[in-house]
């Protein structure tokens, strides 16, 4: 029986985009080389609207210059995907995962992703699922304790996104899970290239008292639980420079 991998995680508190998007290319590069172990970043940004490889200008419904006056950077990334936003309240995860060698599966690693959030929303009583064809974690806000799929659903609404980079099968990015996001911050943008549907959070869900860090903590063992990972313990590096 093969030993199971240990995965590190590493709380980095409220961040900037740019700073952090660097830091995971290093990260990555290490882990290719086997340098470190297989590592997840949690956090979450300060206001920014990221377009993606695929993204579509139109999609971001302000100039930069607007953008900026309300406290937003603008950054292209590198992840796949079209448009979406960050902001204070929404728990973002970064997997730097080595894929190799029985996990090369770029649907399985989404599907892991979603099952993650899917299990983090749970755990507060929110019912949520996938919906064929849109990538994400996805809520029926009309009634969040029960999800019975995207047909049945009467307010269709996305609580979570997903964005990755693989590169010699090590990943990069990850998924932003509304916990107590403005949710009308995303009336800034079309978010993922989606117009028919709304973002909601779990705090518009009905979900009290959430607390980021807490949050994170639960996300990692989840998280490790899903890739079948042990886990050290959170190393907190809210206050380190990166």
């Amino acid at each position: 029986m093969t030993a199971a991998r240990t995965l590190r995680g590493v709380w980095l508190g409220r961040r900037p985009y740019a700073p952090v998007h660097a830091l995971q290319e290093r990260l990555r590069a290490e882990r290719g080389r086997g340098e470190i172990p297989d590592t997840v970043l949690f956090l979450e940004h300060t206001p920014v609207v990221t377009l993606g490889r695929g993204a579509d200008r139109s999609n971001v419904l302000l100039s930069d210059e607007a953008l900026a006056a309300r406290g937003f950077d603008v950054e292209k990334t590198d992840r796949g995907g079209d448009v979406t936003l960050h902001a204070p309240g929404q728990l973002v995860a970064y997997p730097i995962i080595d894929l190799n060698p029985d996990r090369r599966d770029v649907r399985r690693y989404v599907r892991d992703l979603t099952e993650t959030m899917r299990r983090v929303a749970f755990r507060h009583g929110i019912a949520a699922g996938e919906v064929p064809g849109m990538i994400g974690l996805w809520v029926d806000r009309a009634s969040p304790g029960t999800w019975s799929g995207p047909d049945r659903a009467r307010d269709l609404s996305k609580l979570g996104a997903i964005g990755v980079r693989i590169s010699q099968w090590v990943t990069m990015h990850g998924f932003a899970l509304n916990l107590s996001t403005e949710v009308d911050l995303f009336q800034l943008i079309v978010p993922c290239g989606i117009q028919k549907y709304g973002v909601t959070s779990l705090a518009e869900l009905g979900v009290p008292g959430l607390v980021m860090k807490t949050e994170a903590d639960a996300a990692y063992d989840l998280l490790a639980d899903v890739f079948g990972f042990e886990r050290a313990a959170l190393d907190d590096r809210s206050s380190t420079e990166l």
